[in-house]
């Protein structure tokens, strides 16, 4: 069945916010890692993200990287009902604390900062007691003051190796218990001296992940599932046997839960069992648990995949409360709308191996209706990795499989699945030729050219470039003579330039160049002085600019020459480095970066995606870097961009990264034609809006001027596509009165001019 979901969210976390507010988040609420409540929130922790939910108006909230959470990965959280705030631990020791009476937050280093190796920082869990919030760490337990927010001693309890593995602690009988990989520990909770390891008493032998205080009794868990209980704290017996394994043991509301990947338990305070669920009873999907709490005799559940559940203790229906968002954070592929996009999260490894395949569905975002998501039940194709989107028809969609074919939607239906069985002898083809016609049909970029006509790449098969004719008929080329081995030829992006020639990035041999019309039909730009001067054979993306110049992205550097070079059979198609002058010294631009994607705007930038640099805006010519955006600068969610791409319309950039889809809303969208759809937005700007004015629609290089009503002129720009901003100041000095503007707009020749107006409101 498909989710269609509808935005209803209220802002969250608004005021710590940093100066994000050109960029906005799609984030994926689906995989959650940890779950905190109170008697009227629930709060769940997914990767990089939270969401609250009020139990008593429904609101839900949600908290990311764009709100200023950093965008490390979480695994655990906590909510101190006592103190109103909420603890939030990560992979790497940093932890969060968000002040929720004025919704600030101040980011602990302190454990990051340790000198410890960084393997072993993990935050566990959190547990509130009278001598501060203990912090179970992959070291050991440090004691933290969540008032003052200042940290304590630091407990490394290990008996041969001080610094082990703690999971999770509770307090009994008047000590601290802890779950570790030694066993289960004990110490005085008021001992002065508990960071001295020979405190601490080993009562249960055996590797423990966890540890609960419940009804006046001592619950351990193994991860194979059995746990035991005590009276007393150090004598045992067994109270349950979950399978496969244990996951989360908690107490909550008069309630012992035990979860399991496929097992909730929940135990009533005579711990009785009262009620048991089973995967496959709250969900038909193929779903594993990681966490469950209760509130007021209702059960909510984390999943690996379909968000948070909740119902009633004796309901039978159990639906997601997550946010709407992407099915996954881990957004591999995306293509912009004219009021959303398409993602696919299907993928391949370094050497183009889509194994283990990946059974995830499609998602599409509307700016007006919200968030649609196909699940794989729906498609049975895996390992989706492309969106290539009718110019001329959006409600046309097509999409490559790495295993499967080509998808083709109409108006968001899937209506066509090309393969081997029904594209003829001259369409796509599988790896060996006795595989199914279904399978192994590795297909990566398709473009459309400008009759119509759909090219795509079809990896390890002789003729491996394959065009699905604007009339239906499907046609191949044979590639061998200038392939070094097409038993090996894998493909990655395919870009059309003005020239209609067709350059497909290669795994192994460079960047490889097509036209119909040309003599010779193939030529190749790859590695070597002599051969086309690229960094790398291996080419991971390429771009065409607006002067009709190829930008190649390789594993190894970036590489420009002009795409119509292709056309004349004498010419050299040498690629140049981008040499750019930094602290007086000669430099090849992005010399030695692993670069996944370039895309150009409406202004002749260029935005290049990295490996693990994070994002690079250049100038047309690539000589300035104009912004740099990482994790540390910006709400990047990670460093590793998988795609960019923009929206045309609006100049909103589009990042796909490992971490999280998000857009900055840039300010070069396409130029028009003429100036008849000029347009002024906001119009009026009202006293409490803080952003720039935008006039769009317009062509390149025109001039715009704004002056006051009297004609003193307050601004003046050309423009570098089709749109400009004005900060509404006096060229920069102080901001305008109120009052009426004009602004007076002419092409670059002179030969159309229109005269807009907008009123500011201060």
């Amino acid at each position: 069945m498909r989710i269609l979901i509808y935005l209803l969210l209220v802002p969250f976390f608004c005021s710590f916010a940093q100066n994000n507010s050109r960029w906005t988040g799609y984030f994926s609420y689906n995989e959650i890692i940890d779950v905190t409540q109170t008697d009227s929130r629930v709060t769940a922790a997914s990767i990089n993200a939270l969401f609250t939910r009020n139990l008593i108006s429904g609101d839900v909230s949600t908290a990311n990287t764009i709100d200023g959470l950093p965008s490390e990965t979480i695994t655990a959280v906590y909510k101190s009902a006592q103190q109103n705030k909420t603890l939030i631990g990560y992979q790497t020791g940093l932890i969060v604390v968000i002040n929720d009476a004025d919704r600030s937050i101040t980011t602990i280093v302190d454990i990051v900062n340790k000198q410890l190796p960084p393997n072993i920082k993990r935050i566990n869990h959190f547990q509130e007691t009278e001598i501060g919030v203990l912090i179970s760490c992959d070291f050991g337990i440090a004691q933290f003051n969540l008032q003052t927010l200042q940290f304590g001693d630091t407990y490394f309890i290990g008996a041969a190796n001080p610094e082990i593995s703690v999971k999770q602690t509770t307090t009994f009988n008047g000590e601290i218990y802890a779950a570790t990989v030694e066993g289960i520990k004990k110490a005085v909770i008021t001992n002065p001296n508990l960071i001295d390891a020979q405190q601490w008493q080993n009562v249960q032998n055996g590797n423990f992940d966890a540890v609960v205080a419940f009804e006046d009794l001592l619950y351990i868990g193994l991860a194979n599932g059995q746990v035991l209980r005590s009276s007393n704290g150090t004598s045992f017996q067994n109270f349950a046997q979950l399978s496969p394994n244990l996951i989360d043991l908690r107490s909550a509301n008069g309630n012992l839960i035990a979860v399991s990947e496929t097992t909730v338990r929940i135990y009533n305070d005579a711990a009785a069992l009262i009620r048991e669920l089973s995967a496959a009873e709250v969900n038909s999907n193929n779903i594993r648990f990681t966490c469950a709490t209760v509130v007021n005799n209702n059960v909510y559940i984390g999943t690996n995949t379909q968000g948070l559940l909740a119902g009633a203790l004796n309901a039978s229906s159990f639906p997601s409360i997550s946010p709407s968002g992407p099915l996954q954070n881990n957004v591999f592929a995306l293509a912009t709308l004219s009021t959303g996009f398409w993602a696919v999260y299907g993928s391949y490894d370094e050497t183009l191996n889509p194994n283990p395949l990946k059974f995830f569905g499609v998602s599409k975002y509307n700016s007006e209706t919200g968030w649609l998501n196909i699940p794989y039940g729906e498609l049975n194709v895996p390992s989706i990795v492309r969106v290539t989107v009718n110019p001329i028809n959006e409600n046309e969609v097509f999409m490559s499989s790495y295993y499967n074919g080509l998808l083709r939607f109409e108006n968001d239906e899937l209506v066509d699945i090309f393969n081997r069985s029904n594209t003829g002898t001259t369409g796509l083809e599988t790896i060996f030729p006795t595989d199914p016609p279904t399978e192994n049909i590795r297909l990566e970029q398709a473009a459309f050219d400008s009759q119509g006509n759909l090219w795509l790449t079809n990896a390890i098969v002789r003729s491996p470039l394959k065009v699905k004719r604007a009339n239906g008929s499907w046609q191949s080329f044979n590639m061998e003579a200038i392939l070094t081995d097409w038993t090996d030829t894998r493909f990655m992006r395919l870009a059309i330039d003005r020239n209609n020639t067709k350059w497909m990035c290669t795994r192994s041999d460079g960047l490889v160049g097509f036209n119909e019309t040309a003599n010779p039909q193939f030529r190749r730009i790859s590695e070597g002085e002599g051969n086309g001067n690229l960094p790398a054979n291996r080419v991971q993306t390429v771009a065409i600019d607006k002067r009709n110049q190829l930008w190649i992205g390789t594993r190894e550097g970036l590489r420009v020459i002009g795409a119509d070079r292709f056309l004349d059979p004498d010419s050299d198609l040498r690629s140049n480095p981008i040499i750019i002058e930094e602290e007086g010294l000669a430099q090849e631009l992005l010399n030695d970066q692993w670069i996944t994607d370039i895309v150009v705007d409406g202004a002749n930038n260029k935005w290049i995606g990295t490996l693990d640099a994070g994002v690079f805006q250049v100038s047309a010519d690539g000589q300035q870097t104009l912004q740099r955006f990482t994790t540390d600068n910006s709400p990047l969610p990670s460093n590793e961009i998988n795609d960019i791409d923009i929206n045309s319309v609006t100049g909103e950039v589009f990042f796909a990264t490992t971490g999280g889809l998000v857009s900055y809303r840039g300010n070069a969208i396409d130029a028009s034609d003429d100036l008849r759809d000029v347009f002024v937005y906001p119009n009026p700007v009202r006293p409490n809006y803080t952003g720039t004015v935008k006039v769009s629609g317009l062509t390149d290089s025109a001039n715009v001027k704004i002056t006051d009503i009297t004609g003193s002129l307050v601004f003046e720009a050309i423009s570098t596509g089709g749109t400009i901003e004005w900060d509404t100041t006096a060229f920069g000095k102080y901001r305008v009165a109120s009052g009426v503007y004009m602004i007076f707009i002419s092409t670059e020749d002179g030969a159309e001019t229109t005269v807009k107006k907008v009123m500011i409101v201060r």
